[in-house]
């Protein structure tokens, strides 16, 4: 009797470390593994925003060229939209007074690392050097600290979203890439952004691509008459009581 309920133990606990490895498998093929078992996965940034308003963010990046920084703002202001830049430090360091002009007139500014690096490949302390350097000189020309950090190249990890964190800061990203910077035509821009345009998306431009002047005004005239508010990051992004899923879809905490 023994022999038989030990052999009956034994094939159950077999059978469910089979059924263990398998799932352990499927979900680690689906990248989801961590999470079924409840262990900590990849951090991922704030990509988009659940949300049932309207609101759309603007945001341009900033590291190579200022020509038509000023032409951007101009046309935000004519249809009243809002945006962010994230710039880069030696942009800053570069471009001063267009760093204060944006900051002057309302906009805000995010940071974008202080050498445009893959920061995934940098330590801890690096990291840390990379955002404060860039806080710094915001901070000393604007009077403001960023409150939020976007990855060059859009690439990160779990030590660089943490680092960002024990900063105070968020990290974001966006749901809808323009492609600006590949060149292609106002056209194209224009009709990749508007096609993409949901609540709570986040756009990425670029300060000095080829056509972003040519292709704003068709951007921001059909979203405005779409009913979309086109904000900035502040606006849109929540700083506290979040949560950010496997999509990068950020959601307030119930």
């Amino acid at each position: 009797m023994f022999l038989v309920v030990k052999r009956r133990s034994c094939v159950k606990a077999l059978l469910i470390i089979i059924v263990a490895v398998v799932m352990c498998a499927t979900l680690g093929a689906s990248g989801t593994a961590k999470v079924f078992f409840g262990q900590s996965t990849r951090r991922v940034p704030v990509y988009s925003v659940a949300t049932d308003e309207k609101k759309i963010a603007l945001t341009f990046d900033a590291a190579w060229g200022a020509d038509k920084t000023r032409g951007i703002m101009e046309l935000l202001q004519r249809y009243e939209a809002d945006a962010t830049f994230f710039l880069v430090g030696f942009w800053v360091e570069k471009y001063p007074e267009e760093t204060k002009l944006i900051a002057k007139n309302g906009f805000e500014i995010g940071n974008h690392s202080n050498n445009h690096l893959n920061m995934s490949k940098l330590n801890g302390d690096s990291i840390k050097l990379e955002i404060e350097t860039v806080n710094t000189q915001i901070r000393q020309l604007t009077g403001k600290t960023p409150k939020y950090f976007r990855p060059p190249f859009g690439d990160y990890n779990n030590k660089l979203i943490e680092g960002v964190e024990a900063l105070n800061m968020v990290t974001v990203q966006w749901s809808i890439d323009s492609l600006d910077w590949k060149g292609i035509s106002a056209a194209e821009i224009a009709k990749r952004v508007l096609s993409a345009a949901h609540n709570g998306g986040i756009v990425l431009f670029h300060n000095n691509s080829d056509n972003i002047l040519e292709a704003l005004p068709t951007i921001l005239s059909q979203l405005k008459t779409a009913g979309y508010k086109m904000v900035s990051i502040d606006e849109l992004v929540l700083t506290e009581n979040y949560t950010v899923d496997s999509k990068g879809v950020q959601h307030k905490k119930q």
